[in-house]
C-alpha cells in the first residue's frame, strides 16, 4: 500500500488546490470546464454549480492520484481503478437532479413537465429491463435496416447463410463471405443503405454472401444451448466457407471477418489448413483478436475465479444474456452509454433521437454457454489461441502460423474493446502477404465509415516489410495519414484478389442449395428475453 508519506503529501496537494479553486470562485475567476458533464452554459453561469463540478472532478483526480500510488500488482491497480472510476461516474453531481443546472432551468421553463415525462421514460425503461439508447420505434429489421436485396440460401441451427443480389453486370468470380461476430447481429455491416458495407462491397461488383448467426433462446428446446467453440468452427464458419464455395463454384473464395467472427474465421483457416484444405484465397481481419496478451479495459473481467464462476455456471450448458452482455459492455464506458442517457431520458424528460448504429446496439444476442467459457479462458485469459498446436479445434491442432494466404488487417485507433496495438499484433503472427491499416475513431464508428461522408481519416505504411512489422509504435510514425474513408483502400486491395470479371448471375443459390426466404432472414429478426 501507499506509505503514509505519500498519502499526506496527496492531502496536501488537495488542500492546495482545493485553496486555489475556493480564491477562483470567490473571485468570479473559476476557468471553464471542457468535460462535457459541466460544458454547457447552466454550469458556467451559476457560480455555485460551477464550483461544485470543479471540486467533484478535483476530488476525482485525487481519488485516481491515490490509486496510482498504491503499491499494487498493475492488474490489481487497474481493477481497482476501473472500479473506482465506476462510483465517481455514478456520483457526479449532474445525475442527480438537484445539483444540476441544466435539470432544474428544463423543470422551470416546463413547468415540472420534464420530470413527469422523465418518470413515464423511466416506467418504461423498467419494463423493457434497459435504458433506452434511441427511438426503437423508428426502425425495424428488414423495412429500413438490413435491406440490402438478397436471400437466404442454407440454413442450420447455428446460422443462415445470405447471398446478396449483384447490382452490376459483371462480378469477380470469387465472392466475397462476411463473417461478422455472434455477439452482435450481423446488420452492423447493413444497416442502412448510406452506411451499408455490405452495399458498398456489392457496388464494387463482387458476390457477397454473409453469416447471419442464430440467436439462441432460453426456450429453444435443440442443442443450442449446450453448442461449444467446436461447434461455431466447424458447423459454423467452415460450413459457410463451405456452401459459398459450392455456390459460386470457386475452389477458393474471398473472407472477412469482424470482431469475434474475425477470431473464428482465423481458427477455422487454420483447422482447414491442417486438414489440408485451402478454401480461402485472402483474408480480411477487421478489429480483430488474433494475440489476447493486451486486452485493455476488459481485463478488469479477466482472472481465474471468474473463469471458474462461469465454467460452473454455464460450462455444460446454459445462455449467458444479451442484457449480461449490453450491461457489461455500457460500463465500459457509462457516462457516454448509461449516465448521459439516465439525465437526458429521466431528469430531462427528453425522448432519445432515432440512431441506427444505437438501435442495433440495443438488439442484443445470446451466446450459449460452453462456447462463451472455452473463449474466455482460451483467449481472454491463457491466450492459448495464438500458441502454435497448443489447442485442439474441432478435433485438429490449430496454428495460425499456417494461415498464410494474402491478408489485410484493419484496426480502429481509439478502440476500447480491441486495442488497435493488439489488433496489429496480427501482422507477426499470420504468415502470408499483410497490409495493415489503422482507422480513426472507435470500434463500430471507425468500421461503419462509408466514403459517401467523407469522414475522419486512416493510417498506412506503404512499406513492404520482409523481415516482420516493427513494433506497433515504430509501424505509426513511419505511417501516413490519409484523409476519408479506409473502404476504398480495402475495395482496391480486394479487387486485386477477386479474379476476372464474369457475368453476374440472376438467380441466387443453386440447385443443391436453393433460396429458402428473402434477406434479412428470420434469425436475424429474433429478440433476446
Amino acid at each position: 500500500m501507499a506509505n503514509v508519506g505519500l498519502i499526506q503529501q496527496l492531502q496536501a496537494e488537495f488542500t492546495e488546490n482545493f485553496k486555489q479553486l475556493f480564491s477562483q470562485a470567490t473571485q468570479g475567476k473559476l476557468p471553464a470546464i471542457k468535460d462535457r458533464r459541466f460544458s454547457s452554459e447552466a454550469w458556467q453561469e451559476n457560480p455555485q454549480f460551477s464550483t461544485l463540478a470543479h471540486l467533484y472532478l478535483l476530488s476525482s483526480q485525487t481519488m485516481y492520484n491515490w490509486v496510482d500510488q498504491l503499491d499494487l500488482p498493475e492488474a490489481n491497480r487497474e481493477r481497482l481503478r476501473f472500479s473506482v472510476s465506476q462510483w465517481l461516474d455514478a456520483f457526479a453531481p449532474s445525475n442527480f437532479f438537484a445539483l444540476n443546472p441544466d435539470v432544474l432551468k428544463t423543470f422551470q421553463e416546463s413547468h415540472g413537465e420534464s420530470l413527469q415525462k422523465g418518470m413515464v421514460n423511466l416506467l418504461q425503461d423498467m419494463q423493457k429491463g434497459r435504458i433506452s439508447q434511441t427511438d426503437e420505434s423508428f426502425f425495424e429489421v428488414g423495412r429500413n435496416l438490413a435491406i440490402t436485396e438478397g436471400a437466404v440460401v442454407y440454413e442450420n441451427p447455428y446460422f443462415q447463410l445470405i447471398q446478396y443480389k449483384p447490382q452490376t453486370t459483371s462480378v469477380f468470380e470469387k465472392p466475397v463471405l462476411l463473417v461478422p461476430p455472434c455477439i452482435n447481429k450481423y446488420y452492423i455491416l447493413d444497416l442502412q443503405p448510406e452506411n451499408s458495407l455490405v452495399d458498398y462491397v456489392v457496388k464494387q461488383g463482387h458476390t457477397v454472401f454473409l453469416v447471419s448467426w442464430r440467436n439462441p433462446l432460453p426456450t429453444d428446446r435443440d442443442s443450442i444451448q449446450n453448442a461449444s467453440w467446436d461447434d461455431y468452427i466447424e458447423n459454423g464458419v467452415l460450413k459457410a466457407i463451405s456452401v459459398t464455395s459450392e455456390i459460386s463454384g470457386q475452389e477458393t473464395i474471398n473472407a472477412l471477418g469482424f470482431c469475434v467472427g474475425g477470431t473464428m474465421l482465423a481458427s477455422a483457416l487454420a483447422v482447414a489448413r491442417r486438414r489440408g484444405l485451402d478454401p480461402v484465397a485472402s483474408l480480411t481481419l477487421l478489429t480483430t483478436f488474433l494475440d489476447f496478451e493486451n486486452t485493455g479495459i476488459m481485463d478488469v473481467f479477466v482472472d481465474e475465479a471468474h473463469a471458474s464462476i462461469r465454467e460452473q455456471q454455464l460450462g455444460n450448458g446454459g445462455l449467458l444474456t444479451a442484457a449480461e452482455l449490453a450491461t457489461t459492455f455500457s460500463f465500459l464506458r457509462p457516462n457516454e452509454l448509461v449516465w448521459n442517457y439516465v439525465v437526458n431520458n429521466y431528469l430531462k424528460g427528453q425522448s432519445p433521437t432515432a440512431f441506427d448504429l444505437l438501435y442495433w446496439n440495443s438488439d442484443g444476442t445470446n451466446l450459449p454457454g460452453p462456447f462463451f467459457t472455452w473463449y474466455f479462458r482460451n483467449t481472454y485469459l491463457e491466450n492459448n489461441l495464438k500458441k502454435p498446436d497448443h489447442l485442439t479445434i474441432a478435433g485438429t491442432p490449430v496454428d495460425l502460423g499456417v494461415i498464410d494466404m494474402p491478408a489485410y488487417v484493419y484496426a480502429s485507433k481509439e478502440d476500447h474493446i480491441v486495442p488497435w496495438e493488439s489488433a496489429y499484433a496480427t501482422t507477426n503472427i499470420l504468415t502470408g502477404p499483410v497490409r495493415f491499416v489503422l482507422g480513426a475513431s472507435g470500434h463500430i464508428a471507425g468500421v461503419i465509415n462509408p466514403p459517401s461522408k467523407n469522414k475522419r481519416n486512416y493510417w498506412v505504411a506503404n512499406t513492404e516489410y520482409e523481415e516482420g512489422f516493427p513494433d506497433s509504435a515504430d509501424w505509426f510514425n513511419e505511417s501516413t495519414q490519409v484523409q476519408g474513408s479506409w473502404w476504398p483502400d480495402w475495395a482496391e486491395w480486394l479487387a486485386s484478389h477477386g479474379g476476372r470479371k464474369v457475368r453476374a448471375k440472376k438467380t441466387l443459390g443453386n440447385g443443391t442449395y436453393p433460396e429458402i426466404e428473402t434477406a434479412p432472414g428470420h434469425y436475424v429478426k429474433v429478440k433476446a428475453v
